[in-house]
């Protein structure tokens, strides 16, 4: 998303444009940190591999992966990192950004009263659960 802000000073845009710079989210839920450092080779492998189950009210929606996002979310960000180092009109990452590097599943439509659960499996990530009011 904070590419998108540098994209359009001041957050004015159409929603066509939005949707043409891969930009928008209804909502970004963004879960505990955790330290890489101490497991960067596993964190590698980890976002390549791992697959997540989407839930909705119990049932089964969708199924993803870490590779449907440039083949890894840490791809993707170096594929951003790369961008901006040739970009001569938006600065270098800065410490502390949150970067949306793309979906894992198909983005489904939602509605009120619905109960939505990411499982994951072959991260050190935990299971998220939400419910729309």
């Amino acid at each position: 998303m904070k590419l998108c802000s540098r994209s359009f000073p001041g957050w004015k845009f159409a929603a066509p444009d939005a949707v043409a710079a891969h930009c928008v989210h209804g909502v970004l839920l963004i879960g505990a940190r955790h330290t890489i450092a101490p497991r960067k080779t596993a964190w590698q492998h980890e976002l390549a591999s791992f697959t997540v189950e989407l839930y909705c009210n119990g049932k089964l929606s969708q199924r993803g992966s870490g590779a449907l996002v440039l083949d890894s979310p840490l791809l993707a960000l170096r594929s951003l990192i790369e961008l901006l180092a040739n970009d001569a009109h938006n600065p270098p990452l800065r410490a502390g950004e949150i970067i949306s590097t793309g979906t894992l599943t198909l983005a489904m439509p939602v509605s009120a009263g619905e109960s939505w659960t990411a499982k994951v499996s072959g991260i050190s990530l935990e299971e998220i659960s939400l419910r729309f009011e």
